[in-house]
């Protein structure tokens, strides 16, 4: 449930968050480029557990649905896994592939019942950190939701053999105004203790990047 961004303007194309930003007056195309480094510094920020938002459904691509895993093994347990400390390690890659921001961050899980508390802190390559608590409800029926400070609304979540599918968007303060980011996160559980995410941020239909990103639970 994590997802940080590069910290340099040249890492999207011309065509990408500036050209997008509204025409109102406020954001003019002189200050294109920094507005959206600022974008893109302030989402990096803002990354979680393993990650994703949908105005994409999810599941809804047909031909990549999480039911596709129903019978993988082993079988994820998100209450299991997220449970006690966890540590990670991420990249995140620009629409070219190239690793523009490296992070780390540590975790700590509890639950009480059908309720989690996923409590993250990051430190990101450039050495700042930033720290976000997720409140996770588990559902009869596979699903999850969760709030955090900066997400808007519920996420959304759904577990299926060795996989989940997390689904998210933060809102995001850029030279005064805010911006609706979003976030597509697949996770496949390796074994008990190794955890792989891959999420994919958007925002104006625009293809950001991607992080990349590993959990490890400590051995008890």
């Amino acid at each position: 449930m994590t997802a940080p961004l590069p910290t340099r303007s040249a890492t999207l194309p011309a065509v990408s968050a500036a050209s997008a930003l509204p025409a109102d007056g406020t954001v003019h195309a002189a200050n294109g480029a920094t507005s959206r480094r600022q974008l893109l510094r302030r989402a990096g920020a803002l990354a979680l557990l393993p990650a994703a938002a949908l105005p994409l459904a999810l599941g809804g691509c047909a031909s990549h649905d999480i039911e596709t895993y129903r019978a993988d093994k082993p079988v994820l347990d998100l209450r299991s896994y997220f449970n006690g400390t966890l540590d990670a390690y991420g990249i995140f890659t620009d629409r070219s592939g190239q690793v523009v921001r490296r992070f780390t961050v540590v975790m700590v899980c509890t639950w009480q019942g059908d309720q989690g508390v996923l409590d993250e802190a990051f430190t990101y390559s450039d050495g700042t950190t930033e720290r976000r608590v997720w409140r996770l409800t588990q559902w009869p029926d596979g699903r999850y939701t969760g709030t955090a400070g900066d997400v808007v609304g519920e996420a959304q979540g759904q577990a299926r053999g060795n996989a989940f599918r997390w689904g998210y968007t933060l809102r995001l303060p850029v030279d005064g105004k805010t911006y609706d980011v979003q976030f597509d996160d697949w996770m496949f559980l390796m074994d008990e203790r190794v955890m792989l995410n891959k999420a994919v941020m958007t925002k104006w239909g625009i293809r950001l990047g991607e992080v990349t990103l590993s959990f490890v639970r400590r051995s008890a």
